[in-house]
């Protein structure tokens, strides 16, 4: 593994008090990537209720996909401080800062994994408690520690992690796991790619001086417009397979088509501007990236709304 000189975590200005601490903790758990994790628990829910699940059982489960999350993602932060000092746009966490440190961090971690684990398995079901510590171990351990400084296919693999939500909140509701949530799970999984690797191609230069291998780093731009690509047609190929496994009707099949057709074509905007030579800025690889946040918040609220109304034709 190369090794990351680091400095010393720069000082902070005292008497922040107590909301400034509590603030760096919030922090810690990356509150913006939670909100994505979420959009795809409670549609799932939904779809494995076809209709409205307890509102009790929905709280439940965000209550504990947010400290499951949380702990997967404060782990991360410790254990990338030396990565996140040298990136520009990470420089100011507070495990950077100093504003906590990483025996407070660990202790955060470990604090909320094992809250979300004795709430998911009293509260929501043990399945779901289950997958929630899989969730936790396959971000913290086997992205953030084995994958994501060793490989250009980190984000593929070490992916896997942000679509357990879709499994959660379908054993939360079903107390099982079937082919839908299945689908649902894959979909997750070809978009990861396609949504963070234009992020990383936008901030190469930041991974490249942390010596982190994303593939923008080790691949020119064509070949990662290629792979993006790929991975779009089989994200919303996948996003069609839940058409008849889970009856899906007109509702989410014009979202998956329509929208799925966009992200597509948005792929192939920035393979374009590969082959023509564009590159850094000239290839505005955020455009994708911010669609694809689009896509997939469209997605799944079809998902959820799509059931409602076969229940509402059918009554």
């Amino acid at each position: 593994m190369t090794t990351i000189e680091t400095r010393e975590p720069r000082s902070t200005t005292p008497g922040g008090g107590w909301r400034r601490t509590l603030a760096a903790y919030v922090s810690l758990t990356k509150p913006r990537i939670i909100e994505l994790l979420l959009v795809t628990t409670v549609p799932v829910m939904f779809l494995a209720q076809q209709g409205v699940p307890s509102l009790w059982l929905i709280a439940a489960t965000l209550v504990g996909g947010i400290l499951s999350a949380g702990a997967a993602n404060t782990f991360n932060c410790v254990y990338d401080r030396d990565i996140d000092e040298v990136m520009h746009r990470t420089s100011n966490r507070p495990m950077v800062t100093g504003e906590i440190s990483p025996r407070a961090g660990l202790v955060f971690g470990a604090v909320l994994t094992i809250a979300s684990t004795v709430w998911f398995w009293f509260v929501v079901n043990p399945l779901s408690a289950v997958l929630s510590v899989a969730a936790i171990l396959l971000y913290a351990v086997g992205y953030t520690m084995i994958l994501k400084r060793r490989t250009s296919q980190n984000i593929v693999w070490g992916g896997i992690a942000g679509c357990m939500p879709t499994l959660i909140g379908w054993a939360a509701v079903r107390n099982r796991v079937e082919w839908p949530a299945v689908i649902l799970f894959l979909v997750i999984f070809f978009w990861t790619p396609p949504h963070y690797w234009p992020l990383s191609m936008a901030f190469k230069d930041d991974y490249a001086s942390a010596h982190v291998p994303m593939l923008p780093v080790e691949r020119g731009a064509l070949a990662v417009a290629r792979q993006i690509t790929a991975y779009a047609w089989v994200m919303v190929a996948t996003s069609l397979a839940l058409v008849p496994v889970a009856h899906m009707g007109w509702i989410y099949l014009s979202a998956a088509v329509v929208s799925g057709g966009v992200f597509v074509a948005e792929a192939h905007r920035l393979l374009r501007l590969a082959k023509a030579g564009a590159a850094g800025k000239d290839l505005k690889p955020m455009r994708l990236f911010h669609f694809s946040i689009t896509y997939v918040t469209l997605l799944f609220l079809a998902v959820a709304i799509d059931p409602l109304v076969h229940l509402a034709v059918w009554r």
